[in-house]
């Protein structure tokens, strides 16, 4: 029985103290090659030293805003005021519902739909938010090859007339701005505030697309929010404008038939039942004028009362904050880096010639 027992590979038990002593025997053999680890060392130093300098330096671009919306927060305010206490958010429940409330909005502002209207903005009086995108980034002369005439791709204002390969590379640059360079965040769960960082390699860009991206989303979400409630006001606007004309020609009408009246025979007793029908028509049309101006009046109240506000607290100002990958940092990890790879690299030498 030992010896088919024997036969099984042997485990060692764990020890920490060999783990030790092993990894400073590593230490004591990477060691060993002192000069080439310095000189490896001084090449990572100096590839630090040119990332550093050759990296193009972005800017970041952040806008505060706050969404007042009272029809929202007054249903179920108790209800919700405890729950976030407790550490739950409740404010899909009560007054908050609808697809445009809550942390809806942060979907809404990077929706692909507004920032390519975004990109199709002035950047200036000869280029759009896109043009200075792709040059910026350099993805003129990628495109170049998808250009039918062999001229850099433009995308005109207001995206008026846009082919299908612009669309295309619209989306795509979309597609990078929603990777890494654009996003919106809750400053607090328990709070209205909400916070929009665009960064950019180019300041004036990032400064621009920041803001106009929240005007794009504003105007969105306001329209979409309040479009039952406005199409209802202009319904209601026609109807009285157009009574209000028909009244106004009943009204002198009347007033003509009075006039002639005085003229005619008194024993005509058919003008006098003219005048009188007349006179209902006049009183019915005022009667349905008065209630329809009522009930838009009532409706541009609920107009005014279900549309939301989107305050701005801090714009993005010129100069924006600067990223750049600082001389101090990127030397110690270049060295580090290079130092590592090294020493893993005669380390796995070693044990190959051992094996």
């Amino acid at each position: 029985m030992s010896q088919e027992n024997s036969n099984y590979p042997y485990e060692p038990e764990f020890s920490l103290k060999k783990l030790l002593n092993d990894r400073v025997s590593d230490i004591k053999y990477v060691l060993k090659f002192k000069k080439s680890l310095a000189l490896v060392i001084i090449i990572g130093a100096l590839l630090g030293a040119l990332a550093a300098w050759l990296k193009r330096p972005t800017y970041t671009a952040r806008l505060t805003f706050v969404v007042d919306d009272s029809k929202s927060s007054g249903g179920g305010g108790g209800l919700s005021a405890l729950a976030g206490l407790a550490g739950f958010n409740l404010d899909g429940l009560g007054g908050a519902s609808g697809v445009l409330a809550g942390d809806n909005v942060e979907e809404l502002i990077k929706s692909r739909k507004l920032i390519k209207k975004t990109l199709i903005t002035a950047y200036d009086t000869t280029q759009t938010l896109a043009d200075r995108y792709a040059t910026v980034n350099k993805l003129n002369s990628k495109w170049l090859k998808y250009s039918p005439d062999g001229k850099i791709i433009r995308f005109p204002l207001n995206g008026i007339n846009n082919t299908r390969l612009q669309d295309s590379l619209l989306h795509e640059m979309t597609e990078l701005i929603l990777a890494d360079e654009f996003g919106i965040a809750k400053t607090d769960k328990k709070l209205g505030f909400f916070e929009v960082n665009a960064t950019m390699k180019d300041e004036k860009l990032a400064q621009l697309f920041c803001t106009r991206m929240i005007n794009q989303s504003t105007d969105f979400f306001i329209s979409t929010k309040t479009k039952r409630l406005r199409d209802n006001v202009t319904r209601l606007q026609k109807r009285a404008d157009s009574i209000g004309i028909i009244l106004n020609h009943k009204t002198y009408s009347v007033a003509v038939a009075n006039q002639s009246i005085l003229d005619l025979n008194p024993a005509y007793t058919t003008a006098n039942a003219n005048i009188e029908v007349k006179e209902r028509d006049k009183i019915v049309l005022s009667t349905v004028y008065s209630e329809t101006v009522k009930n838009l009046e009532s409706s541009k109240t609920m107009l005014a009362q279900e549309t939301p506000t989107v305050q701005i607290v801090d714009e993005p100002e010129l100069p924006l904050k600067k990223n750049k990958l600082k001389f101090y940092i990127a030397i110690p990890t270049g060295m580090l880096l290079l130092g590592i790879i090294f020493s893993f690299y005669i380390l796995l030498t070693r044990k190959e010639t051992k094996i």
